[in-house]
């Protein structure tokens, strides 16, 4: 038999499949205390908790039989994830439970933002009957722009698609089969912000999405534009909406999550063309019951050696294996994240070869490294274990081969990264004394240390440009530390692989892209 332990509130259809489980005790106690929780933990297979419990590394410690880890639900900052780790416990959380109920949150902030309804019935119950005030628009023929198209984006399309409206959709990993099969156009960020007469965010805050919709994308969107955010505070600059609506260039905004939660007496809360609810997109019945459910099962396939999804921390591989393994982690999530920036268009297919001695250890842990540090670069809440799973939902296939071949090196890690627009090879190794290196670049040899900001120059092959590329970062104040030149005839097609002090602004590629012989500038952070 196995013993869970519940110690926040959950409902009894959520944790059902536990408690008809003719494996599983299910011992429900909440509101203890940590010297209880302590005593209570000694025997448990399994840990269920929500946001209530701290799972602190004092409570993992006294798990002496602790298998597993569950959180009703997606936050698991209440738990202690690198002590789990370090146990070998596994930590699951249920990021699908809330998929609908945050889209059809967010399609009632639409309808309620498109009809002024929250100003109508404030209005109406004061005693007034102003009619005019509260003239909106409708749903029918207008375009939705959608900024990430997951899970809660998808079903935010189909609800739209049902109201007759164009929907408009930009996703790093959305590829033009699948838009076509969920009947969206797929469009890059700047035609969902020029061309949408509501724009919904559905991406999770990460360094490129901060800030994603500010005052500069503001300046470009129709005029009578409308505002949707159920996702994360900080997507959308909340000082440069402000402005805009006060311009008269947003109609309005519907905003269910903010950059600083409880937001206080807000400088949005003065404008009536706002509406706010307190972070409610995965507060419906269903949702709880869902996560609780989701997390149960996972619980359950744990206990009993079953295959599970969403765990969010390493699990445990065998000592010896990890050892050998250890040396070429830190090559494999900065390979992959190297190969993914480098590479243009929605990803659909990644093929990883190892070569060399890594052939003869099994290579999947850090299979699961490079796609982590691949799908790092636009997703948040990535981690070694359910990376597989969340590309595999974007659609994204991953090939994992060995070949005897390595080039002359002792070890190789290839990834080769197929797009709607190209094929992109990259080659990483690790040499003794020296760590992790980039070795190839497409057709390209270089000697390339996979670390703080660096520039990869495609251009022509002229005199005088590489000179010219080193007067436009001196101009910027951005200081080359090294760099790496191929090529492979005279005046052909040649790369430049620099590395500068400190990121590099949009507006210096852009300087840079407009040398003649320039073809492409791609600024890579690692």
């Amino acid at each position: 038999m196995y013993r869970i332990l519940i110690t926040d509130p959950l409902s009894d259809q959520g944790i059902e499949k536990l408690l008809k489980a003719p494996d599983v005790e299910v011992v429900q106690k909440t509101n203890l205390t940590p010297e209880q929780l302590l005593e209570e933990i000694a025997e448990a297979d399994a840990l269920l908790v929500r946001s209530q419990t701290k799972v602190t590394a004092e409570v993992i410690q006294a798990g002496k039989k602790l298998k597993v880890i569950g959180r009703a639900g997606v936050g698991v900052d209440n738990i202690d994830i690198p002590a789990a780790t370090s146990k070998g416990i596994i930590v699951v959380n249920a990021p699908d439970g809330n998929t609908i109920s945050t889209a059809e949150h967010t399609f009632a902030m639409m309808i309620s933002l498109a009809r002024n309804i929250p100003q109508g019935y404030k209005s109406t119950i004061q005693g007034k009957w102003k009619r005019k005030n509260f003239v909106g628009v409708e749903l029918n023929h207008k375009t939705l722009g959608i900024v990430g198209l997951g899970r809660i984006g998808t079903e935010v399309a189909k609800r739209a698609k049902a109201f007759n409206m164009k929907v408009i959709a930009f996703d790093p990993y959305l590829t033009e089969e699948r838009a076509q099969k969920i009947g969206v156009h797929k469009g890059s960020v700047d035609d969902v912000i020029t061309q949408s007469d509501f724009i919904t965010v559905h991406t999770p805050l990460t360094k490129e999405t901060r800030h994603l919709i500010n005052a500069e994308a503001f300046e470009r969107m129709k005029p009578g534009v409308r505002i949707i955010n159920c996702a994360r505070g900080g997507i959308i600059d909340e000082a440069a909406l402000y402005e805009a609506i006060q311009k008269g260039k947003v109609a309005g905004a519907a905003l269910d999550v903010f950059e600083t939660e409880p937001p206080g007496e807000h400088p949005l809360f003065s404008l009536p063309q706002v509406i706010a609810t307190p972070h409610l997109g995965a507060s419906t019945r269903e949702a709880q019951e869902n996560v609780a459910q989701d997390v149960s099962e996972e619980i359950l396939h744990i206990l009993r050696d079953q295959p599970f999804k969403n765990a969010v921390n390493l699990p445990s591989i065998p000592a010896d294996l990890q050892e050998k393994l250890k040396p070429y982690q830190v090559l494999a999530e900065k390979l992959g994240g190297f190969a993914i920036q480098v590479a243009n268009g929605a990803l659909d297919e990644i093929t990883i070869t190892y070569s060399g001695e890594l052939t003869e250890m099994d290579p999947a842990p850090l299979t699961r490294i490079i796609l982590k540090g691949a799908l790092s670069c636009y997703l948040s809440d990535i981690n070694y274990v359910n990376a597989p799973y969340l590309a595999k939902e974007r659609g994204v296939r991953v090939t994992e081969q060995k070949v005897s071949k390595s080039h002359g090196f002792t070890n190789l890690i290839t990834v080769e990264t197929k797009t709607d627009q190209q094929v992109t090879k990259v080659a990483g190794t690790l040499l003794n004394g020296l760590g992790p290196r980039i070795v190839q670049i497409d057709r390209y040899s270089v000697d390339v240390q996979p670390e703080g900001h660096l520039l990869l120059v495609q251009h022509n092959d002229r005199p005088g440009a590489i000179g010219r590329v080193g007067t436009i970062l001196g101009s910027h104040d951005v200081n080359i530390a090294t760099m790496q030149v191929g090529r492979k005839d005279i005046g052909g097609h040649a790369i430049m692989m620099l590395t500068v002090d400190k990121p590099v602004e949009e507006t210096l590629l852009d300087s840079l892209e407009e040398l003649e012989e320039i073809e492409t500038v791609t600024a890579i952070d690692l």
